[in-house]
C-alpha cells in the first residue's frame, strides 16, 4: 500500500470531476423549470410520508400500550430521519 500524495490526488480528482461535470453539461444543457419542480415535489414527498407514517403508527402503539407520547416521537423522530436519508440520496443521485 503507497502513501497518499499530499493532495494531489485530492486536485486530480476534484479536476476530474468538474471537467465531467462541465462536459455533461455542455452535452445535456441546463435541466428545466418542471424538472426541477418535479424533483423538489418527490423530496418533499420522500420526506412527509417516512414522518407521517411513522407518527400514525406511533399514535397507534401509544394507545395500544396506554402510554403517552413515547412511541410517537420516537417514530415520528425515526421517520423524519429517514426521509431525510431518502430526499438527500435523491439530491446525491440527480
Amino acid at each position: 500500500m503507497t502513501a497518499p500524495e499530499p493532495n494531489g490526488g485530492d486536485l486530480e480528482h476534484a479536476v476530474r470531476t468538474r471537467l465531467d461535470r462541465r462536459a455533461r453539461w455542455e452535452r445535456e444543457g441546463e435541466r428545466g423549470i418542471g424538472r426541477n419542480l418535479a424533483m423538489i415535489g418527490a423530496i418533499g414527498w420522500l420526506i412527509v410520508t417516512p414522518t407521517l407514517l411513522g407518527m400514525f403508527a406511533g399514535r397507534w402503539l401509544d394507545r395500544h400500550f396506554g402510554m403517552s407520547l413515547f412511541w410517537t416521537l420516537s417514530l415520528l423522530f425515526l421517520g423524519l430521519a429517514a426521509g431525510c436519508w431518502m430526499g438527500w440520496n435523491k439530491v446525491i443521485r440527480e
